[in-house]
């Protein structure tokens, strides 16, 4: 199977060479573009469907079920760990992960570059959040808080943030790491993170399920639309040609 899907793609780009062999050097940047293009404008109809659904009964059983069956499994233990996990999403929990990140980026890699990169779609996912949540203006949950919030509700900036930067921290492990032991392993830490953030600000009552599917779309958008913008960057910073 895997030797036939290899050879199908061989003759996919022998056949795009031909038809497009005045395209040979930019090719694979073009498609590369069109595919992360397609990728963030359904992303972002994605987000602007649910956007326009918030007001709905339909979207507002959904998350009322999904809210009282999460809250169901409250108990002590794990209102303590996901109270830390939540924390992991907060300002001050990024910038322990950053500081690590930077040992590694810096000793590890001699990758300076990743590290900034890592800053800016945080900071890009951050600020964004900050700006959609006066556009959308949505009120918290009307149920008991297990942690204090003062900023609006839609989407959250907890699963936002969460998915923009372990998302993008997964494509720098494997885009960089060789070792695929060690590969699998970090790639499906930052991706129980990244749900577990989620889950735990739906759990500690200051989000309903609806915003942290929004904030997850908006920092998927992100990462997508950041990685083709390194990427291309790059390329051209290498051979301005092409």
């Amino acid at each position: 199977m895997r030797k036939a899907l290899i050879a199908l793609l061989r003759k996919l780009r022998e056949v795009l060479v031909r038809r497009f062999h005045q395209y040979d050097v930019k090719l694979p940047y073009i498609i590369t573009v069109v595919i992360a293009l397609i990728v963030v404008v359904g992303g972002i109809n994605l987000f602007i469907e649910l956007t326009d659904t918030l007001k709905s009964k339909a979207l507002a059983d959904y998350d009322f079920q999904i809210t009282e069956y999460v809250i169901s499994y409250r108990s002590p233990m794990l209102t303590e760990y996901l109270t830390f996990v939540t924390h992991l999403g907060d300002v001050y929990g990024y910038l322990i992960v950053l500081v690590l990140c930077s040992f590694v980026f810096f000793k590890a890699l001699n990758r300076w570059k990743l590290m900034i990169q890592s800053i800016v779609v945080l900071a890009l996912a951050s600020l964004s959040n900050v700006v959609l949540k006066r556009f959308v203006d949505r009120a918290r949950p009307d149920i008991e808080h297990l942690v204090v919030v003062e900023t609006l509700s839609y989407p959250s900036g907890h699963a936002m943030a969460a998915m923009a930067f372990y998302g993008f921290l997964s494509y720098l492990v494997y885009r960089f790491v060789k070792n695929k032991y060690l590969k699998t392993g970090l790639i499906l830490l930052f991706m129980i993170l990244i749900f577990s953030i989620g889950i735990s600000r739906i759990y500690l009552g200051v989000h309903f399920p609806s915003d942290i599917a929004g904030g997850y779309i908006a920092g998927f958008i992100w990462v997508i639309f950041c990685i083709l913008v390194f990427d291309l960057i790059e390329v051209f910073r290498r051979d301005p040609r092409t």
